[in-house]
């Protein structure tokens, strides 16, 4: 599905992962493990994490956070680690 068809009322592209990082993974299952560990890194390195989690925070009192991701694979994608990242850091919040 094309961006501009899906309707997305907020893009938090500065959540991403960086661009050597994505291309490193390369959507490798075998690249996963160490992929989530540097993700992960930068996620918590970024300054606007906190304020992405706040606003994960108060969406979800009233509807839902949707997490949308280009990849074929289901298992091994950058959504993944960051549905986990998100759930994580509200469980401590």
């Amino acid at each position: 599905m094309a961006k501009a068809k899906a309707d997305i009322a907020f893009w938090a592209k500065f959540i991403a992962p960086s661009t050597e990082l994505r291309e490193w993974f390369g959507h490798k299952p075998e690249n996963f493990p160490i992929f989530v560990q540097k993700y992960t890194e930068e996620l918590e390195d970024n300054p606007e994490t906190e304020g992405f989690i706040a606003l994960c925070k108060r969406q979800l009192k009233e509807n839902n956070v949707t997490l949308l991701y280009g990849a074929k694979d289901e298992v091994h994608n950058q959504a993944v680690v960051l549905k986990n990242f998100i759930e994580t850091k509200l469980k401590t919040t």
